[in-house]
């Protein structure tokens, strides 16, 4: 890519997990990604994977209005503008609650992190791509199978994700005036820190506890790499991306 074909994208929760794998992706690929998460250090190891590929790193907690802000502004001042929004970070709260003993400040934090700050994200996201020019850009929002089928003891979290597939809609409608796209990725099983306890055992719905098995996470990258590529004529609305063997569907 040159210059003028560069695309420009900000990832967050770019630290670790699936946003360092797509932030990789991405700067493998010729984007100019800025890394958005709450540890500086860790954006930084993000984006030394890829030396001398274009990145800015911003502490950002998405949950925070002014973090956000102070996000999006850095992204225009030094990129100028804005092609993709990976609205990535989120958080599943406390393992092994039941729904009955569930604290309401854990409960707000996941709904802070994985909801709120997805609108506020992508909300900065749509200000800039309906404001620039060429007006448009996408935003690909990370759901997860839960927005389909629940996990026991995740109220919290499922209900964040069954939330931000409305929020994808909504962009969807509202983004067609100007050229802004929005689609969701569900992942099951990806390969991270955040689904280790998979791989020694995790509660089913029928009160056993099953190891189940993961996919390598450079595969669901790959895949927001084909949906953040494409076009702005086309759009992949929802993609479902699993380890092909887990007991998702069936579940139950």
């Amino acid at each position: 890519m040159n210059a003028m074909q560069t695309k420009i994208a900000v990832v967050t929760g770019a630290g670790s997990g699936i946003g360092r794998a797509v932030a990789v992706e991405l700067l493998r690929t010729g984007w100019s990604v800025s890394l958005a998460g709450r540890r500086p250090q860790t954006l930084e190891e993000t984006a030394a994977l890829v030396p001398g590929a274009p990145s800015i790193a911003v502490r950002t907690d998405v949950a925070r209005p002014d973090d956000v802000a102070a996000l999006f502004a850095a992204v225009h001042d030094r990129f100028g503008r804005l092609d993709l929004l990976f609205n990535n970070a989120g958080t599943f709260g406390p393992g092994g609650v039941p729904f009955e003993e569930l604290p309401y400040e854990a409960w707000k934090h996941v709904v802070d992190t994985n909801l709120n700050g997805a609108f506020l994200c992508a909300q900065a996201a749509y200000r800039q791509m309906k404001g620039q020019d060429p007006q448009g850009g996408r935003i690909i929002n990370n759901g997860s199978i839960s927005a389909h089928t629940p996990r026991p003891q995740s109220a919290a979290y499922t209900a964040t994700k069954h939330a931000l597939t409305g929020l994808t809609k909504s962009l969807s409608l509202d983004g067609r005036p100007y050229r802004i796209a929005c689609g969701q990725i569900d992942i099951g099983n990806a390969a991270t820190d955040m689904t280790e306890r998979m791989r020694t055992g995790t509660l089913q719905a029928n009160g056993e506890t099953a190891v189940e098995p993961v996919m390598d996470v450079a595969d669901v990258a790959r895949t927001v790499r084909h949906m953040a590529e494409l076009p702005l004529e086309a759009n992949v609305q929802f993609a479902t991306v699993l380890a092909t063997a887990m007991p998702y569907v069936g579940r139950g």
